[in-house]
């Protein structure tokens, strides 16, 4: 669905005032001269101010423009072991709705007419797979030269899949047989997490890894009340019992309010969210409204993004929950699914970005951006926590009409064309740690300091011949004892000659 917002904002009477709408001063209110009354010029600014404060709501009320929702749901079905002909131009079995798509379950029924095989060495899985993705994407511009794009996702998979045998009964009839099942599949679904982006995190300490920890302890007592359990005997830490705190199902929403900002006393408990939460892309032109901007700028442009997501890259159906309910281990309840690890990413792309041309062709790109990753193993209680940040200055200048004379091939000729000077110059700062869920222990496993400087001079020697020198420049010095660091230089010159038009 595209929904193109204009039309209904004018069904609804949301429209700005003009000038020729405001309620005009009688004439008879005038002075022999024409000029108004002390008393209507005082109306007049009144009318004025109260145009401009409803154009104002009107423009925040009616900022969304345009909203694109897409959704897909792909669903299939494979029956192995089949053993009828499909014919030449197809057949009405196992069904007829099977034939053209139907999800509906034909496997009893197949088996029961006797087209399934009993092959006692049969071992092909029956498989259910369905994959849904929903993506929302909205552009709003609350003035005129400010955009907002808005982008919501949420994508889900899952697979069943099923070994079985078909028996043949007494009265020579068949039964299709269910050996063992089991569900995998993988989530993803954009959330914020901005609430935690600036807080302090180092090989030290982290304020949002401590609110983590004592989070656990208000979920587990929330799981015990939700499903109407009893608290039962404490543990030496607090902790209900069957809920310890390293129980998944108690990590999974503790984790998820500790690095989102939540509350962790209303945060979903539930693995998998529904509603996607959206991220945005801003950009703001309007400082060229400004006299001097437009005296000294071709183009000014301040931009800034963000986006972040909540990954569960592996889930499955815990088997060991058809013969227990109950850990042997530690005593907690099983979770119904396994999940290996969980992931929260967030990045500003970019935190802040300014790019501005100049009247004298001189040209300038700044920006900064940074990004996380946090990946929560079930496996083992451990934390890996990825940090990054990177600090880019691009500078260009265009000389216009650079006369160039060689004598190559022994021929004086004489070249006319436009030079562009670039330069680029990133600092990017990465680190890994690892936490502990149990021991005091962060640890740095990974890391670098990346310096990049490239360097470019592009001379158009005619409409089809361009020269080009490069020269990149890499200097990397890393976080761990182990590596060391490397430099890289990379330069050289590029002919390219272009035939035709």
């Amino acid at each position: 669905a595209s929904l193109g917002m204009q039309k209904l904002y004018d069904y609804l009477g949301l429209k700005k005032r003009s000038s020729k709408e405001s309620v005009s001063i009688n004439s008879s209110r005038r002075d022999k001269a024409g000029n108004l009354s002390r008393r209507a010029e005082e109306e007049q600014k009144a009318q004025k101010k109260t145009s401009g404060l409803f154009n104002t709501a009107v423009d925040v009320l009616t900022m969304v423009k345009r909203v694109n929702v897409n959704y897909s749901e792909n669903n299939g079905k494979v029956l192995p072991g089949y053993t009828r002909s499909i014919g030449f131009i197809g057949t009405a079995k196992p069904t007829i709705g099977f034939v053209f798509g139907s999800q509906a379950d034909v496997r009893f029924e197949a088996a029961r007419n006797g087209w399934l095989t009993t092959f006692s060495e049969f071992n092909q899985q029956f498989i259910e797979r369905t994959n849904k993705q929903l993506n929302i994407t909205a552009t709003a511009q609350p003035m005129k030269d400010l955009t907002i794009d808005l982008v919501a996702d949420r994508q889900y998979s899952e697979s069943y899949q099923e070994n079985f045998k078909v028996n043949q009964l007494g009265d020579g009839s068949f039964e299709y047989e269910n050996l063992l099942g089991n569900n995998y599949g993988n989530f993803s679904i954009s959330t914020i997490m901005i609430g935690t982006s600036f807080g302090k995190s180092d090989e030290f300490t982290s304020e949002s890894f401590e609110e983590f920890k004592n989070n656990r302890i208000t979920i587990a007592n929330r799981l015990v009340s939700d499903r109407g359990q009893s608290t039962g005997e404490v543990d030496a830490d607090g902790y209900p019992e069957r809920y310890g705190k390293n129980q998944q199902e108690v990590l999974l929403p503790a984790f998820f309010a500790a690095y989102t900002g939540q509350d962790v006393n209303r945060v979903n408990l539930d693995a998998f969210r529904e509603i996607p939460i959206p991220n945005w892309n801003i950009k703001y032109t309007g400082l060229m409204q400004n006299k001097w901007f437009k005296k000294k700028f071709k183009r000014f442009s301040l931009s800034h993004g963000y986006r972040a997501a909540y990954s569960i890259n592996s889930f499955q159906t815990n088997l060991e929950k058809q013969n227990a309910t109950i850990d042997p281990d530690n005593g907690d309840f099983l979770p119904d699914n396994i999940i290996n690890n969980v992931v929260l990413t967030d990045q500003f792309n970019p935190l802040m970005r300014v790019d501005f041309e100049m009247k004298n062709s001189m040209s300038v790109v700044a920006e900064v951006r940074t990004d996380r990753a946090l990946s929560l193993s079930f496996d083992n209680d451990l934390l890996t926590e990825i940090n990054g940040k990177e600090y880019t200055v691009g500078l260009g200048y265009r000389f216009k009409d650079v006369k160039l004379v060689t004598n190559i091939g022994g021929e004086k000729q004489r070249f006319k064309g436009d030079l562009n000077l670039k330069a680029d110059a990133t600092l990017r700062d990465n680190v890994t740690i690892i936490r502990n869920l149990d021991i005091t222990n962060n640890q740095i496993t990974s890391g670098q300091n990346l310096l990049s400087v490239k360097f470019t001079a592009d001379y158009a020697l005619s409409k089809t011949l361009n020269a080009l020198f490069f020269y990149d420049y890499s200097f990397s010095q890393f976080a761990v004892s182990t590596a060391f660091p490397q430099s890289t230089i990379n330069t050289g010159f590029t002919i390219r000659y272009n035939f035709g038009n």
